[in-house]
């Protein structure tokens, strides 16, 4: 009588359905790049945008002259003509025999490290004054409100102006400038979407767990109002750049010996009725470029953060 062998089990292939699926932080990034691609607006003003960035950080190496270099003999030469040594002034130079070129190069930096840090600054005030605002509510909600109120009461230009005449031009002064001129639009964003989540399920759930408040705050309401405050941030970046571009026109922005978009254009209001068109065309033409890049984005981020407007796009 034969006993009867164990025969090896055969293991049958995973289906390819029962594979883990991808992080959802990748799912949602191919579906953002996806949406980008399929609007060619967007995709064109992330373009803009990624050269904006890389001459910020590259254009000094980049630049062919000492942006600062004053040659009077080669003054008002115009786009290609001959520099120094045998060099070509691509984009012409200056009243005072500077690279138009080259100082534009480096005037990428600091306006992109203006609006960056200003939205950056105004954001973490408004954020968490929004925040202290539509969670506490009271007396709290009335003193952040007010403050907020009187404000929007006077012009930011002439409020900008006012604080730099006192303070001083300076990269740190008009960055704090421009970024205290923003927090209020965070704060109330912040504000009406903390009124209406403080008392949903999950962070009443939050409340029962024992979290902190700050916990509450930070890490279960916030994370759920990122979107529109990437929208407005994306705004709010453009509207900086402009803004710093009009104080650097009227000579309240950073020294002198820092080339900026906004003082080239203001070193060129001598030349505007004679044929020196290239001294604003370029400064001018790079703000316009990089504004329309942060609202194009911030156009398609609003379209393809909002589930409202996703579904009926």
């Amino acid at each position: 009588m034969s006993l009867p062998t164990d025969t090896p089990a055969t293991v049958a292939p995973v289906p390819d359905t029962q594979l883990p699926p991808a992080p959802t932080w990748r799912r949602e990034l191919r579906r953002a790049w996806a949406s980008m691609v399929a609007s060619r607006w967007a995709l064109m003003g992330l373009i803009i945008l990624l050269i904006a960035i890389f001459v910020a950080i590259f254009g000094p190496a980049l630049a062919p002259f000492d942006p600062n270099r004053q040659n009077i003999l080669l003054r008002l030469v115009e786009p290609g003509g001959a520099g120094p040594g045998g060099s070509v002034y691509w984009m012409g130079s200056d009243a005072l025999g500077r690279d138009v070129f080259s100082r534009l190069l480096h005037g990428a930096r600091v306006s992109l490290l203006v609006g960056f840090a200003a939205i950056a600054v105004g954001g973490t005030i408004g954020i968490i004054a929004g925040l202290l605002s539509g969670y506490f509510g009271g007396w709290v909600d009335d003193i952040i409100m007010r403050l907020g109120d009187i404000q929007l009461a006077f012009p930011f230009i002439l409020l900008a102006i006012m604080f730099l005449v006192v303070l001083g031009p300076g990269l740190l002064n008009i960055i704090l400038v421009l970024g205290i001129g923003q927090w209020i639009t965070y704060a109330r964003i912040v504000r009406a979407e903390t009124l209406s989540l403080r008392e949903k399920e999950y962070v009443e759930a939050a409340r029962a767990m024992g979290d902190s408040t700050l916990s509450i705050m930070f890490r279960t309401i916030l994370p759920n109002i990122m979107a529109p405050l990437t929208v407005i941030a994306s705004f709010n970046v453009a509207s900086v750049i402009l803004s710093e571009a009009a104080l650097s026109f009227l000579g309240l922005g950073v020294p002198p010996n820092v080339p900026t978009w906004g003082s080239m254009l203001s070193e060129s209001r001598e030349h505007l009725l004679s044929n020196r068109w290239w001294l604003a065309i370029f400064p001018g033409m790079a703000i316009v470029l990089v504004v329309l890049a942060f609202n194009i984005i911030g156009d398609w981020l609003r379209d393809h953060l909002d589930p409202r407007l996703r579904e009926h796009g």
